[in-house]
């Protein structure tokens, strides 16, 4: 292993730090359940060091990915959903196109105009595209939002043409159902992007493990990352 790698320093070998990961974030498991098969499989690792790996090594193998993303449609669909943070009410911006490919995500304390401005910047940033059509619901800041850093996009309020965003929330409601809370915001942002990172390489929006039959294509995509972190 290289000293520059992410994963020098640590006790465990990366493919054990990787495959918890993985489980974590594909499966509907929490740390406990992810603790208990791999001690099935003789790694004996508390539950508390599957939770580090996660916060330590989602992030890097999502910016890792970035490279390999396909490009976003023009149109992105775009609204807020709610989770609970430590017992308390957080809003959870997202986006997806009409592809299906989960745009950007963003937990925020706040459902207002400077909420939606730091969603769409990083959004914008992140892919280095714009779309053509935004489409959300009747909420006021919108408008205002969009006609400062997205001024060429037509802008779709209509009833019923926001329902593949809040379709695409029940796939994040499901997954959170099986953890015991969200600590912080700053956890729950790194889960809720590496669901959207599970989300969108299980249907396909990257270039990784393309040669993989498709039942293995997510676990040969993390291999690959894993080997650039």
């Amino acid at each position: 292993m290289s000293p520059t790698s992410a994963f020098a320093g640590f006790r465990f070998p990366p493919e054990v730090i990787v495959v918890a990961v993985r489980w974590y974030l594909r499966f509907n498991l929490s740390y406990r359940d992810v603790e208990e098969l791999l001690g099935e499989r003789g790694v004996e690792v508390d539950h508390v060091t599957v939770y580090r790996w996660v916060q330590r090594f989602t992030p890097l193998l999502v910016d890792a990915a970035r490279f390999c993303q396909h490009s976003p449609g023009d149109r992105w669909h775009v609204d807020e959903t709610y989770v609970k943070v430590n017992g308390v009410w957080r809003y959870v911006y997202r986006a997806v196109d009409q592809a299906g490919q989960v745009i950007d995500v963003l937990v925020s304390a706040r459902r207002d105009a400077g909420a939606a401005r730091r969603f769409f910047r990083r959004a914008l940033s992140a892919l280095k595209a714009t779309p053509a059509e935004v489409v959300t619901d009747a909420a006021a800041v919108y408008p205002g939002v969009l006609d400062e850093l997205i001024p060429s996009a037509w802008h779709r309020v209509e009833q019923y043409a926001n329902n593949p965003i809040e379709a695409d929330h029940s796939q994040l409601k499901h997954r959170l159902r099986p953890m015991r809370g969200l600590r912080t915001d700053k956890t729950a942002q790194v889960i809720i992007g590496g669901h959207a990172f599970m989300q969108n390489l299980r249907r396909g929006h990257y270039e990784l493990a393309v040669d993989a039959p498709p039942a293995l294509r997510v676990a040969a995509a993390f291999t690959e990352l894993a080997q650039g972190i």
